[in-house]
């Protein structure tokens, strides 16, 4: 309840200070029993939320899913009554939880990037099977508005071409950097370049730098070539296709990545995500129930050529 009061206190103190002026919102529900006894029920809510506002002179519509579990115990009188609600903070949740402090680890790639029946091919990674693109002499633009399209198509769904993770954000990020054209960096070793091939043989066949928050803005700020990107001061600095990480406690370690797909009448960052999916978000993430008073931003401003 405390998260909640303060979550509610934030939108408020927004519209207070003229930031946003709130129009028509509506919420869908999708419900789960849990648990279930003649005195407690435990259900899951999936809730989608659509909010409509206006902000300066323009108009902008916010959409995301979130969960909660919902206990309900049966009183004397035999009416049932809520004694907890618990929000799910999935932002929070790291992709692969210590994947980047693992041993190096180099999968068998197969030759092609494997078909599966009724999936589409997955992209090929090395330079002989994707058409050289990273190898080509002349300079290729980001596409910012194709990885702002490929954002607003799989932000609430997932694209079969690729292998979800229950921890989607950063997964969901490289395919819309490599949807904006992005060439990958393919090395065949999880711990370097920048690369996906899905599985094989029961295999992971991917980067860490692909699907861990932490190690793709690391290597966002310290690859020399291809994609990469550079810390900036401020959100306002940010553009269509850029990149925010977040460390929500403070400590160095980034757990959540957004991409950039808007701004607001003020200029500010509105964002797309995956696991808490989410659509044209307001950056800050303080009506977050994974937000804290420690929480950290890294803003990656990506290089516009490669």
């Amino acid at each position: 309840m405390e998260k909640q009061s303060r979550r509610l206190a934030e939108i408020g103190r927004r519209r207070a200070e003229g930031a946003v002026r709130p129009g028509k919102r509506e919420t869908g529900m999708k419900v789960a029993v849990l648990s279930e006894s003649s005195r407690e029920v435990r259900v899951k809510l999936d809730l989608r939320i659509r909010s409509n506002y206006r902000s300066g002179e323009s108009e902008h519509c916010e959409e995301r899913w979130e969960r909660q579990s919902v206990t309900l115990k049966r009183g004397t009188d035999g009416v049932w009554h809520v004694v907890r609600v618990e929000e799910h903070a999935d932002e929070r949740r790291t992709e692969a939880d210590g994947l980047f402090w693992t041993a190096p680890f180099e999968p068998e790639i197969p030759a092609a990037a494997g078909k599966r029946a009724g999936v589409p091919s997955r992209p090929l990674l090395h330079p002989r099977a994707a058409g050289a693109m990273s190898l080509s002499l002349k300079p290729r633009p980001y596409d910012r508005e194709a990885a702002r399209q490929y954002a607003d198509e799989y932000w609430n769904k997932r694209n079969p071409a690729y292998e979800s993770f229950e921890v989607n954000c950063t997964n969901y990020i490289s395919q819309c950097l490599f949807a904006g054209g992005v060439p990958m960096n393919y090395t065949g070793k999880r711990e370097s370049g920048w690369w996906y091939a899905g599985k094989s043989g029961g295999k992971e066949a991917w980067s860490y730098s692909w699907a861990v928050a932490h190690s793709l803005q690391l290597y966002l700020l310290n690859s020399p070539t291809g994609l990469r990107g550079t810390a900036v001061s401020s959100s306002a600095e940010l553009d269509i296709g850029d990149v925010i990480f977040y460390d929500w406690d403070g400590n160095g370690r980034f757990q959540h990545s957004v991409i950039v797909t808007d701004r607001d009448g003020s200029g500010q960052p509105l964002v797309n995500a995956n696991t808490a999916d989410s659509r044209r978000r307001y950056w800050d993430y303080r009506d977050s129930p994974a937000w804290t008073e420690r929480t950290r931003y890294r803003f990656v401003r990506i290089e516009s050529e490669f």
